[in-house]
């Protein structure tokens, strides 16, 4: 999907897209390859606080810089033909986010740099030698989904105290994916739950997954994934049909009708990627630049997902909630 179907989809955004980005970029100018893994529509927030930030830093799209969008649509085998045009055009740096991506990024080249706006487990994925000197081309900002699992399951058994037995779902052609799951298993296991897992790899997978699970788990925890983020709707419409609650990592999951969720902002964290392609285009090596982690965890709570439901969400946590859904 090109620009001018990109910007219809942006029509509620916050950001003011300048009409001279959608025309003809002026050559010579340093261009942005932006590798969105999921549909313009979903990734719209992340990359308006992206854009919003370029402006703020004095980079402005079709006047002295150009960004150069595409869509993987959650699509593992687009990643590599995506990262492979931006290698011919020529891109002065790769943003993307979301290990499967990142991987087909830097696979594509040793030599652009990548900014990857978020990945989880950066280090033990093998994106970085190391989080405070990652070498190479590829930085960026780590999200830590895999380490907030048990904090999730936690959280989760607050509102849905007695449930026994947990379904896990998971993109298992996503290598972080495949981390969190096994984290979250592990956790599970801790507090004596029985798992089952949905193991899932394209869109056509997900009813299926949901449909065998009729009967044996009370709750549904769904890893991180572009995979996930770009069906949003259809899990969580289908979740419900089943009375099945749900925990996610991201909040658009949530704001998409899933009862709760439990991480970091994303789209700030696009933010701080367009600081890191500033100071790239001004010279500093990306390898040199360390791995920012983040610093706070928003915990997003959907009342009306919980009231249909029939659960009620504790006072005290919706007091220690950063946005409740009603």
């Amino acid at each position: 999907m090109r620009r001018r179907e990109f910007i219809t989809l942006l029509g509620g955004a916050a950001v003011q897209w300048p009409v001279v980005a959608w025309a003809q970029q002026r050559p010579g100018l340093p261009t942005v390859g932006l590798l969105g893994s999921a549909t313009p529509s979903v990734d719209a927030p992340r990359v308006a606080g992206f854009v919003q930030r370029l402006r703020e830093l004095g980079w402005t799209e079709g006047q002295n810089i150009a960004i150069e969008y595409r869509w993987a649509e959650g699509r593992n085998e687009h990643y590599r033909e995506i990262a492979a045009e931006f290698v011919r055009l020529r891109v002065n740096v790769i943003v993307t986010q979301g290990t499967a991506a990142i991987i087909a990024a830097k696979e594509a080249t040793s030599v652009i740099p990548i900014v990857f706006a978020a990945a989880n487990d950066p280090v033990g994925t093998g994106l970085v030698a190391s989080l405070a000197r990652p070498g190479g081309n590829v930085t960026g900002l780590s999200n830590q989904f895999i380490d907030m699992a048990a904090k999730r399951l936690e959280l989760f058994r607050e509102v849905v105290p007695n449930f026994g037995g947990l379904a896990i779902m998971a993109n298992v052609g996503n290598p972080a994916a495949v981390l969190e799951l096994r984290e979250v298993h592990s956790a599970a296991s801790t507090l004596g739950l029985t798992v089952v897992t949905l193991e899932i790899q394209r869109a056509e997978d997900i009813a299926h997954a949901l449909e065998t699970l009729k009967g044996h788990a009370e709750a549904l925890y769904v890893c991180v994934d572009p995979l996930v983020n770009t069906n949003r709707v259809l899990i969580n419409t289908l979740a419900l049909g089943a009375q099945l609650p749900t925990m996610y990592g991201v909040r658009e999951n949530v704001q998409a009708g899933g009862l709760m969720s439990y991480g970091p902002n994303i789209p700030n964290q696009y933010r701080r990627a367009a600081d890191y392609v500033d100071r790239i285009l001004h010279g500093t090596k990306p390898g040199d630049l360390p791995v920012e982690q983040p610093t706070k965890f928003e915990l997003v709570i959907n009342l009306k997902t919980a009231k249909g439901l029939g659960l009620t969400v504790p006072p005290t946590l919706l007091a220690r909630a950063d946005e409740v859904i009603e």
